[in-house]
């Protein structure tokens, strides 16, 4: 849906900062619908995810901006480093079904819960980009062929087209968690595509769980049923999980394998050095105060749309495209 960019606020707080896609941002029902989902995902508050500051719907190009946790994603550490112990997978789903709690909570859902959407910290995982993916879903873009979600983590009943609920997102953890502790998705291989036609027929032919080791079995059984109403409730699930980890959810002393730490405690180091400010482009001396004009905000705008000549930092490119 968009380009993610390092920035930074006046005080030199890191920020995780999307400029929308040009397609997306020029449907005025995407913008309407942008606004309401935006507005609702910042009234979230909970451990384990990562909470949105500001955004902007009135710009050339909409932009939302959330607290940076100078991690990596559960994605990035898969590719890298293969799967987690089951002790983290079991503390990963069990922090991300708190966060998801608290999500439910304020009556969003996130829709598009996958690998890519769950940081790893040194103080446990964060669940992000809650909230904004049904934005897109009543625009233009959509109705001609578009998909909003990602193929092999959606539900069932996403797949289908049918209405989504809470239980979407716990279908989706389910499938995250088998992916995280064993390299291997329930539905077995093939493309994005193949794998949602095979989710979309779960009622007729569920995945098939006996290869997967027996302690996370319970989990995948309770999370990966066809029918929402029988899947697990986030509170069980979190307690659940607690159990078959073996130790406290919040309990992060050496929770990550060691590789994974020590590129986590790199990103920190670097996460904690504050940029120098940048100049302005009218007078060359470094600009500490907002204008008139432009009144502040806690992010800075990348290009495009240019940067205000008020802000501090010029924006980096994060993570490409999400």
């Amino acid at each position: 849906m968009g380009t993610v960019y390092l920035s930074h606020t006046r005080g030199g707080q890191p920020v995780a900062f999307k400029v929308i896609r040009h397609e997306y941002g020029q449907d005025p029902d995407f913008r309407r619908r942008f606004e309401q989902e935006v507005r609702a995902a910042r009234r979230v508050q909970g451990y384990h995810l990562v909470p949105v500051v500001d955004h902007d719907t009135t710009g050339p190009l909409p932009w939302i901006a959330s607290a940076f946790v100078p991690g990596l994603t559960l994605a990035d550490a898969l590719t890298a480093h293969g799967p987690l112990p089951l002790p983290a997978v079991f503390q990963l789903v069990g922090c991300a079904a708190l966060a998801l709690g608290s999500i439910h909570a304020a009556e969003v859902v996130h829709r598009d819960l996958k690998p890519a959407n769950i940081l790893l910290g040194s103080t446990g995982p964060y669940v992000i980009d809650f909230g904004i993916a049904r934005a897109a879903d009543t625009t233009q873009l959509t109705h001609s062929g578009g998909v909003i979600g990602t193929p092999q983590y959606m539900s069932p009943e996403q797949a289908l087209g049918e209405p989504v609920t809470a239980a979407a997102d716990v279908f989706s953890l389910g499938l995250i968690a088998a992916v995280a502790a064993t390299g291997r998705h329930p539905y077995g291989e093939g493309g994005a595509t193949t794998l949602a036609v095979r989710i979309a027929n779960t009622e007729r032919m569920p995945p098939d769980l006996s290869a997967y080791p027996q302690p996370l079995r319970p989990l995948l059984e309770r999370t990966l049923a066809a029918d929402p109403s029988a899947r697990i409730t986030t509170d069980e699930l979190a307690a659940l999980s607690e159990a078959a980890a073996g130790r406290p959810l919040r309990s992060f002393d050496d929770w990550l394998p060691t590789p994974l730490t020590e590129l986590i405690a790199r990103r920190e180091a670097a996460a904690a050095r504050t940029p120098e400010p940048t100049p302005t482009a009218t007078d060359g001396h470094w600009s500490t105060q907002p204008t008139a004009t432009a009144p502040p905000r806690p992010a800075t705008p990348p290009t495009p749309p240019p940067p205000h000549p008020a802000r501090q930092t010029r924006p980096a490119l994060l993570a490409g495209t999400t």
